[in-house]
């Protein structure tokens, strides 16, 4: 089995919130991103690493943790090759992307996982209404690599499970106390996943501010049953939404780096802990919402709302993934990272694990915390003496990475 060349280890991305932007993790050579989707309140959670070359050629070497990678640093290698038949992994995502049936073929092929196509009956890609046909106008090009992003990290973590992809017509929500009778594409498209039975749904998108509006929409992600996850966020401390909603597993993000230890790796927040003012910082979304009530099975007791995140998983571009995507944007093997590369993975590890029928929103992870790789260190948050856990990592929960990262499935 191939297996891409991992980036070297130890770098913390400090990088500005622009569409373009460097950053300098201490002695670390210097990284440049792309934020992808950056136009509108709703946004994808994906960033491209810039500063390394794209490799147009399919079976070419690249850069990037590849699947052995990730199920090595979550301790999934017996699981993800054992489990997940029967198991459907949706992603949610906005527009059209028209090449991501052969972008997953080539991912797959690369890493030698089984083929998972329309014809085989594994991979489904529809419209926000259920419908194999009438996708959305290719609006919004920025929502490409994403779409590649999230499948690939599906496959890379539960190759046996199904995975349905369900493209919503917009990214955009009106407000709704303006006409009380607009819907929400996406949340329209959750639902699509929901009814067509999906296992886990995955939602690697959110706003980037606080919107008191934001409560009208969480009847789309309520669907006990299912684990839907959603995305932290890339913008530093800060809450963003539907991760903060009660009925969702709030994702946030990691570095995660090889390391000289049992487990093999080590992580930290995906922050700004080396350098940098919060507003022209990027790392992990993390905090206590404005609107969200709290679920009762969270306990912390510096926020009397919804606290963000529940658990976490790898999210720096510093340390990011590899993925394939052949749009204009990316046009080949690049390095991704974001809380968008976390939502997916979490998701496909409820699938291996079986158990999302018995899952009531977030709350298993928080009865289970022994099955979690508790992350104690960094922060999303430059002074962060003022936010303490909400934005600094320690023993127990914080919110950068909540109660941790997988050790396994069993805390899914």
């Amino acid at each position: 089995m191939k297996r891409s060349i991992p980036l070297a280890a130890g770098l913390v991305l400090a990088a500005a919130l622009a569409l373009l932007a460097t950053g300098t993790a201490g002695a670390g050579s210097p990284i440049t991103v792309r934020a992808n989707c950056t136009v509108g309140p709703i946004r994808c959670m994906s960033v491209l690493r810039t500063d390394i070359p794209v490799v147009t050629s399919a079976q070419a070497a690249h850069s990037g943790y590849g699947p052995a990678d990730l199920r090595a640093a979550y301790n999934l290698k017996s699981a993800s090759l054992r489990n997940g038949r029967g198991q459907t992994v949706a992603v949610v995502d906005a527009y059209d992307d028209p090449t991501i049936e052969s972008d997953l073929a080539t991912y797959r092929a690369y890493y030698g996982l089984p083929p998972c196509t329309t014809s085989n009956g594994c991979f489904r890609k529809v419209n926000q209404d259920g419908e194999q046909g009438n996708y959305p106008a290719i609006a919004n090009p920025d929502w490409e690599p994403e779409e590649a992003l999230d499948v690939e990290m599906v496959s890379a973590i539960c190759p046996l499970c199904h995975i349905l992809l369900v493209e919503a017509n917009s990214a955009d929500e009106a407000a709704p106390m303006s006409n009380p009778a607009q819907h929400s594409d996406l949340g329209a498209a959750v639902d699509t996943a929901a009814n067509l039975g999906a296992t886990a749904i995955s939602n690697s998108y959110g706003s980037v501010g606080p919107e008191p509006d934001q409560t009208f929409w969480d009847h789309y992600y309520n669907h006990p049953g299912i684990a839907v996850t959603a995305s932290a966020g890339d913008y530093d401390y800060g809450a963003a939404w539907p991760a903060t909603s009660p009925y969702v597993t709030a994702v946030g993000g990691t570095t995660l780096s090889p390391a000289k230890n049992v487990r093999g790796w080590t992580e930290t927040v995906w922050g700004s802990a080396g350098g940098g003012l919060p507003a022209d910082a990027q790392g992990t979304g993390s905090g206590c919402s404005l609107w969200e009530p709290k679920p009762v099975w969270q306990k912390d007791t510096g926020c009397a709302m919804r606290t963000e995140a529940d658990v976490a998983a790898v999210a720096d571009p510093a340390t990011g993934v590899a993925v394939f995507d052949s749009s204009p944007l990316t046009g080949g093997w690049g390095v991704y990272g974001g809380t968008s590369v976390a939502s997916p993975i979490i998701a496909s590890i409820y699938a291996l694990a079986g158990n999302a029928r018995k899952v009531t929103y977030g709350s298993y992870p928080y009865s289970h915390t022994k099955s979690l790789y508790d992350v104690t260190e960094g922060t999303n948050f430059t002074p962060n003496q003022a936010c303490g856990y909400l934005c600094t990592a320690g023993p127990g929960y914080d919110g950068p990475t909540g109660l941790g990262t997988p050790n396994g499935t069993g805390a899914f």
